[in-house]
């Protein structure tokens, strides 16, 4: 059986704030100092960001990780709250950030509405912010941010659909996917499905949402099997869970059958496509993402990017699988802090971070 849950639109939370009268840094100073020796970059001024995160999940903690790297760096002061999936602590850590009058706002939230409340909180209060993984959801409502960063995801999903057509032409596939909510997971979704519907090769057959809890993908499965639905392609939301199902797939005999691609690239994922378990996945690091969520922040907060630039900064698609190299960097992008991230925020971003030597 084939159907899918759609989100009936942003929620409406009535957001009163106090507002704070506190206008960024507006000083244009640029880092000079190199970061290639591990050195500290000059600061204007002491600066303090707060980072919202979603929810406890290993990819939303990678992210601040990467965030609070580039901070250190930069001698930025980060304070990092966390929602817990709950929008009404959402709402709290929004309001404790804008009263202590932080220089910029970083938000990661797990579904649209979160955005736009931390939006219009910035922007009452004159702090800038930097939305993570909306995928210009918010911009597209009228909201007014510095910058929204993102990974391809739309370019994502046409790549697994792609992918699909490419090497196993004919046949259906099943998708594991994550949560609805979150805009990263319907984007993806529904690119790759009406991508393969356009090339006329793979027929998607199964969709159903897990909150990214392996647990939850390992029933599925087993109840997706068990239907006697007819698949032969698996598209898991992200490698832990990936790493569940292969044992499921394993353990009924259809591991060889069973042409099975995740997402993320994460350790996980790579330890998998040399085992064969998976055959393909893309490469996405959450901390080169809330790194670059730093940069753009950095930038608005001292005078080099325009709070309501609404700018949309996209991280590239790469693919990887068992006849990449996978032990580069640059391609397979660690999800843990990395020098590698500033040679590739100069390759793909030129001019946002200081050079490396």
């Amino acid at each position: 059986m084939k159907y899918r849950t759609r989100r009936t639109g942003v929620i409406g939370i009535g957001l009163s704030l106090t507002a704070i009268a506190l206008s960024a840094c507006s000083s244009s100073a640029e880092p000079t100092a190199s970061v290639s020796d591990g050195s500290a970059v000059a600061t204007p001024q002491e600066l303090t960001f707060g980072y919202i995160s979603p929810g406890p999940d290993t990819w939303y903690q990678r992210d601040v990780d990467g965030f609070k790297f580039a901070a250190e760096m930069y001698g930025v002061k980060v304070v990092e709250l966390n929602s817990q999936y709950d929008q009404q602590k959402e709402l709290e850590n929004i309001q404790t950030l804008v009263g202590q009058g932080v220089d910029g706002i970083s938000m990661f939230s797990f579904n649209e509405n979160g955005a736009l409340m931390a939006a219009e909180a910035g922007n009452d209060a004159g702090i800038p912010v930097v939305l993570t993984d909306n995928v210009g959801a918010a911009i597209e409502a009228g909201a007014s941010v510095a910058a929204a960063v993102d990974f391809d995801w739309c370019g994502m999903g046409e790549q697994y659909a792609q992918e699909m057509a490419d090497k196993w032409p004919g046949e259906k596939f099943a998708v594991i996917a994550g949560n609805f909510e979150a805009p990263p997971t319907k984007m993806l979704d529904d690119c790759m499905i009406a991508k393969a519907e356009e090339l006329g090769q793979n027929e998607n057959v199964f969709l159903q949402q897990t909150g990214y809890d392996p647990q939850v993908a390992v029933n599925m499965v087993q109840s997706l099997i068990a239907s006697g639905t007819e698949f032969g392609i698996l598209f898991v939301m992200n490698d832990d869970m990936g790493a569940a199902v292969a044992q499921v797939l394993e353990q009924k005999g259809l591991a060889d059958d069973v042409h099975m691609m995740t997402q993320n690239g994460s350790d996980v994922g790579v330890d998998m496509l040399n085992n064969g378990q998976i055959e393909y996945t893309i490469s996405s690091s959450p901390g080169w993402e809330g790194m670059i969520a730093f940069l753009k922040l950095y930038q608005a907060a001292t005078g080099g990017l325009a709070a309501d630039a609404n700018e949309q900064v996209q991280l590239p698609v790469m693919a990887i699988d068992a006849n990449s190299d996978l032990t580069d960097k640059s391609v397979v992008v660690p999800w843990a802090p990395d020098d590698i991230y500033w040679s590739l925020t100069e390759t793909y971003f030129p001019g946002l971070a200081p050079a490396t030597e």
